[in-house]
């Protein structure tokens, strides 16, 4: 489950203005409780249609829209925009960031904050824009709204609920929170404790599902030790972990492997070397077991990883030369 509960809601007038930033906005509000009442019926489509693919990803016709109470109402907006905003809706309903291939993608920091929080973009230069207007009334109304994160051509991951928690017309960009409490939060405050945690959760929840989509791509589908092609058991492995300094999720410092594989390397019974060695701990090597031992690790030891073609996807060396040194020190 999303884990959204709708709190007490009030009936709404219909004049509401609000002053943020010195930016004007006025809506003619309809009722709030339909407007809780749609969100949550959405969350609960969107959950079962994501518990039946198997890494919660949808492709793009499925996310066109849903019947509520006998109507028909549009899920995400047409190819181009990113913000969509149901006519019958007075706030947005979700928001949209399309896949590009990695040595296009923009710089992560484009889409978080130094506080670790992820950032939205307006839509155009006018704050006022009606689509710009709809995700502000979510923050001033303070309702949820989904996150479809491109993952593949065509193919999206959403992520919900979401909340509009900031607004910055001078950058034209908005802040996303994942919990209503942090509506109007002072970011600025923030602990270092309290932004290495928020860095994680956004890495976690935004950035890994497009991080594994580049790195199984760059490696044509396929695991670098043993070649399996399985989408369904194969990993994006972090080199250096997401929760250390240089644990970005870029794919530099990713390598695609299946699951046994990258057990094994998280778990340092199986190492990679700064020249794309594969080493296995000399106790597994000493080991008698299954044929899964055998062929699936001890005889995998010496090989060569199967690199990208394109050369700017390859494991940076670096990150190689820190993680087994790790690894030789737990063997």
């Amino acid at each position: 489950m999303n884990g959204f509960v709708p709190t007490a809601t009030r009936r709404i007038g219909t004049s509401f203005v609000v002053l943020a930033d010195g930016v004007s906005c006025k809506y003619e509000l309809m009722d709030e409780l339909r407007e809780v009442a749609v969100r949550t019926a959405l969350f609960a489509y969107l959950d079962g249609l994501t518990s039946l693919s198997y890494d919660g990803t949808l492709r793009w016709d499925q996310t066109a829209s849903f019947e509520f109470a006998d109507e028909v109402i549009a899920i995400r907006q047409t190819r181009g925009r990113g913000i969509n905003k149901p006519a019958t809706l007075d706030a947005a309903l979700s928001i949209t960031t399309a896949f590009t291939p990695f040595h296009r993608q923009p710089p992560y920091d484009d889409l978080q904050g130094p506080d670790g929080y992820p950032r939205y973009k307006y839509e155009g230069t006018d704050p006022n824009f009606f689509t710009n207007r709809a995700l502000r009334a979510c923050m001033d109304l303070e309702l949820p709204l989904v996150y479809f994160i491109g993952v593949r051509r065509g193919v999206y991951k959403p992520d919900y609920p979401i909340f509009v928690i900031g607004d910055d017309p001078n950058r034209l960009e908005f802040t996303l929170g994942y919990s209503r409490a942090e509506i109007g939060r002072d970011v600025s405050t923030l602990s270092p404790v309290e932004r290495r945690y928020i860095a994680r959760q956004t890495r976690s929840r935004l950035h890994q599902p497009i991080f594994r989509e580049q790195v199984l791509s760059a490696y044509t589908g396929a695991c670098a030790i043993c070649h399996l092609k399985h989408s369904q058991l194969l990993d994006a492995a972090h080199i250096i972990a997401d929760s250390k300094p240089r644990g970005d999720p870029v794919v530099v410092n990713g390598i695609a492997l299946c699951k046994i594989h990258h057990a094994a390397f998280d778990q340092n019974l199986l190492g990679i070397r700064p020249d794309y060695q594969v080493v296995i701990n000399n106790e597994l090597l000493r080991e008698t077991d299954g044929p899964m031992l055998k062929h699936g690790l001890q005889e995998m030891h010496g090989e060569t990883l199967s690199l990208p073609h394109r050369s700017s996807a390859r494991p940076d060396a670096s990150r190689l030369e820190e993680r087994f040194a790790e690894f030789c020190a737990a063997s």
